[in-house]
């Protein structure tokens, strides 16, 4: 990427500060639950283990992240996850007023103050999980539908690199069946010299019709990952005016 279009793309919103637009103390908490690769970042346990887990642990983030996420998914239980997720950050602001308790009487100031945040951003989530759910479910439709874009982008270049492969495999085998003609011609008498020639000639000509076939094919799909790149592209911005309307 040129280092203007980085710089122009450092200057765009990201899609979390779009989707909260002014509502600074939404935004905080969110950046925080919310994340760009769902999939791998949020654990694959069900709810009900990694809630379980936590009034062990005593630490209930993840199970608070996945609630987010399954209710972002799933909107005709948006009342059953609203539920989840104030109990869940009801239950993790408990378990951070004692951590920072603890933090006070040790004297760490800035570990206090943090959890102090931490605290607040809970409180937050609690008293507006509809909202939380209302704008995660936007921006994860939003992250699955890359993701979905990228996969196949993933795929599309695995198969461009199968392809070269197998074409610098066919080019070495084409060098190597030359080399060993040309050693077998010494053995040859001048008549088999002559039809062996005629018949790597012809050989050589399908070779060159495959090998213009083969880079055609480059080419054609080298036109079509740009068009598909420029249809995505075209997505994007129409599913962007969208949501600004």
């Amino acid at each position: 990427m040129r280092k203007e279009e980085e710089e122009e793309r450092g200057k765009e919103a990201t899609l979390l500060q779009e989707l909260c637009g002014a509502d600074a103390e939404l935004y905080r908490c969110l950046s925080v639950h919310l994340y760009e690769t769902p999939l791998s970042a949020i654990s694959r346990k069900d709810l009900e283990t990694l809630t379980a887990e936590a009034e062990d642990s005593g630490g209930f983030r993840r199970a608070l992240d996945k609630a987010i996420f399954e209710g972002a998914q799933n909107p005709g239980e948006r009342e059953r996850y609203i539920k989840a997720i104030q109990d869940l950050a009801l239950k993790n602001m408990r378990a951070m007023e004692g951590e920072r308790e603890t933090a006070e009487k040790e004297g760490l100031t800035d570990l206090a103050a943090s959890l102090g945040r931490g605290i607040e951003s809970q409180k937050t989530i609690g008293e507006r999980a509809e909202d939380i759910l209302i704008v995660a479910s936007k921006f994860y439709a939003e992250k699955m539908l890359e993701l979905g874009e990228d996969e196949k982008r993933q795929t599309r270049r695995k198969d461009r690199k199968e392809a070269e492969r197998e074409d610098r495999r066919i080019l070495e085998a084409e060098k190597a069946d030359r080399q060993a003609r040309r050693l077998a011609r010494r053995e040859m008498t001048r008549g088999e010299r002559r039809e062996a020639k005629k018949q790597e000639k012809r050989e050589a000509q399908a070779a060159e019709e495959s090998k213009k076939a083969r880079r055609q094919k480059r080419q054609e799909a080298e036109r079509e990952e740009r068009r598909i790149g420029e249809m995505e592209k075209e997505g994007r911005e129409a599913r962007r005016e969208k949501r600004k309307g």
